[in-house]
């Protein structure tokens, strides 16, 4: 749901949030710095050290947001989760900021994310460390088996895997197709699947540099087994499960 405040956008209101947003680009740019420059070092270290170190990234941009934009948010459904067995993370996606907090909430999580990240200057530098999923994007079923097979072997090794069904951050209140990576991965390696929706995007929208303060709701929904359904019909499940559920979260304010 989205914010109706109309002050929000009143010129004194966006000039503070402006001055704010600046403030917490700063502290971001400084803590992404920090974390590629010293990526050389954490590859001499065992890898759950390397993992540790790196989520201080994370855990300062949420806590960051907390202090200088007033972003706060709250967890639903986290009694859901069975954390004795690791699984497959399908949350939408409206924001950068929900790649900031779902480290923070579960174990050492592999993303699939586009191979062009790698590039980026500090924050790409210390991506191989996460033991991510890069996938070529325009590489078509390639692609599909790239997430499958190495999402396979990514929870076989213990971690988590997150996907994106929806491929690309999408604004609050438009749908958009969920593609089958997922639920083809879960398919494949009948481990379990999390639907997750939440309402990042109203603090920060997708190619804004202003964050906007407020309480976001993050939902957890009941594990789907894997073993019993099709591709189809666990990409549809976590569709009407998170398309219902989005309808139901509290309005941010």
């Amino acid at each position: 749901m989205k914010q109706t405040n109309a002050k929000n956008n009143h010129p004194l209101t966006l000039l503070w949030l402006g001055f704010r947003s600046t403030i917490f680009w700063i502290g971001f740019a400084g803590i992404t710095i920090l974390a590629g420059l010293i990526t050389p070092i954490l590859y001499l270290l065992p890898r759950n050290i390397q993992y540790k170190i790196l989520l201080a990234w994370p855990h300062f941009n949420i806590w960051l947001l907390k202090v200088v934009c007033g972003i706060k948010y709250q967890v639903k459904g986290f009694e859901n989760v069975d954390l004795t067995q690791n699984a497959i993370l399908l949350p939408n996606h409206q924001s950068t900021w929900e790649t900031l907090l779902l480290p923070t909430l579960f174990p050492s999580m592999s993303w699939v994310l586009k191979r062009e990240l790698y590039k980026i200057p500090f924050y790409g530098w210390a991506l191989p460390l996460l033991r991510p999923i890069g996938i070529d994007r325009s590489a078509g079923k390639s692609a599909v088996e790239q997430v499958k097979t190495i999402g396979k072997q990514r929870l076989d090794e213990g971690n988590w895997v997150c996907i994106f069904p929806e491929g690309t951050r999408v604004a609050p209140g438009v749908k958009a197709r969920y593609k089958m990576g997922g639920a083809l991965l879960a398919d494949y390696s009948k481990y379990p699947v999390y639907p997750i929706a939440h309402n990042a995007g109203e603090c920060w929208a997708r190619n804004t540099f202003i964050k906007r303060p407020g309480m976001i709701t993050v939902s957890i929904g009941a594990k789907i087994d894997s073993h019993n359904s099709s591709p189809a019909e666990i990409n549809n499940s976590v569709r009407i499960w998170i398309e219902n559920e989005l309808t139901k979260l509290p309005a941010v304010r």
